[in-house]
């Protein structure tokens, strides 16, 4: 049996089958580039979903990491250590915001932003116990925990997990009427990806961010945007609500900011808001520590400068211009994003979504499928316009009949 064939045969008796990989067993990468156990290169088209926008392997990130991995790697919260307050202070000016949340996963700091949201409105809004209600987006992602999928609309992540918690009222993304509707004296927050990721990267119509966080502000309710997959640089700036001029109250961010190092994630604020933490009441003991702080930095620093974003938004322009000439082909009935993201909904005559990734992982080109005949395409932001020509071309050669 080919060492492929028998590290898949391995995983799938070994492991809980909640995922569906494609066939190809990964042992090294740098940059936008995968080796496989067998040898073969793959040009990377996924960035683990956002986490590698500096690459694999990134150099500066490593370096960071292996400096930190030789002095301490965790103290918990139960102390200080030397990088949590430099990373706070940095990271919170970054996102022209006061306090920092730190915690370690983008479902982690989800559950943060929801438990942060509600304590406001029980301490600062004067909301009844237990009263408290969050308005969410039909189609979101915002993780797998039992609380996030007890307000997703996907039936293949909800389903057999109940019984859910309440709270939520869930509301069509992009429809701002809608979400006026829905909000009462009871509302904390406003909940929204500013691009909806995992349902295909869906961009709201113009306006819409802009309306929601008016309204928020009217209405004295959050506006929190989960930028895990969207922020970052990904989109042509540092946040993909800026696109809109929008500054929510609260970001909640994770995926890039371990730099594909380290899982690291946090909820930024301001002091008003995230002030309503008491000792004791929030916590985790690797969120903040002293590997994450130092990756996280480093990550902090390479956005400062802005060339992340160019990059982003030059390459993007590039991006969307050649997958829009495939438009007029008649195998791509779609295609939507900003920066270097895009959803491509490919007409369903020439294969699932499943199989164009599985034909382009054969021409050495890795990307994922999403809701049946939707690719999401999202490569590193170091990715070579040579490299992204190249990768389109395959895409060119797979729907060509």
């Amino acid at each position: 049996m080919a060492t492929t064939e028998r590290a898949i045969a391995s995983a799938e008796a070994h492991s809980a089958h909640n995922y569906h990989p494609l066939p190809v067993v990964v042992a090294s990468a740098d940059g936008a580039w995968m080796t496989d156990v067998e040898g073969r290169r793959f040009l990377d088209m996924l960035a683990g979903y956002s986490a590698l926008n500096f690459g694999h392997g990134n150099r500066r990130l490593i370096d960071a990491a292996k400096a930190q991995l030789d002095r301490v790697t965790l103290t918990s919260r139960a102390f200080h250590h030397d990088r949590f307050a430099d990373f706070c202070t940095q990271l919170a000016e970054l996102c022209g915001m006061e306090m920092v949340l730190p915690m370690n996963t983008g479902a982690e700091a989800v559950e943060t932003a929801v438990k942060t949201a509600r304590k406001w409105g029980y301490r600062r809004k004067g909301v009844p116990d237990g009263a408290a209600r969050i308005i969410v987006a039909a189609d979101n992602f915002h993780g797998r925990t039992t609380t996030i999928i007890s307000f997703s609309t996907d039936e293949e992540a909800r389903a057999d997990y109940g019984p859910y918690t309440p709270g939520f009222d869930i509301v069509p993304y992009g429809d701002l009427a809608a979400l006026e509707a829905a909000m009462t004296d009871n509302t904390v927050a406003v909940l929204l990806e500013p691009i909806q990721g995992e349902a295909g990267v869906l961009v709201p119509p113009p306006g819409y961010l802009s309306g929601v966080r008016e309204l928020t502000r009217d209405r004295n309710v959050l506006f929190i945007a989960d930028e895990i997959q969207s922020g970052l640089g990904r989109t042509g700036k540092t946040f993909a609500s800026e696109h809109e001029g929008v500054v929510p109250d609260m970001y909640v961010l994770g995926k890039a900011l371990g730099g594909g190092v380290v899982p690291v994630s946090a909820v930024v604020s301001s002091a008003e808001i995230l002030g309503v933490f008491r000792p004791g009441e929030h916590g985790s003991t690797f969120g903040g520590n002293p590997l994450a702080c130092a990756v996280g930095l480093e990550v902090v620093a390479m956005l400062r400068t802005g060339e992340y974003q160019q990059r982003a938004a030059e390459l993007g322009d590039h991006l969307h211009h050649e997958l829009g000439l495939m438009t007029t082909g008649g195998a791509v009935e779609a295609v939507r994003g900003r920066g270097l993201w895009a959803g491509v909904d490919i007409a369903p005559s020439y294969g699932t979504g499943r199989e164009i990734s599985e034909k382009l992982m054969g021409r050495g080109v890795l990307v994922k499928d999403t809701h049946g005949s939707t690719i999401r395409i999202a490569p590193p932001l170091v990715i070579s316009k040579e490299d992204l020509d190249w990768g389109l071309e395959q895409l060119g050669a797979v729907l060509t009949r």
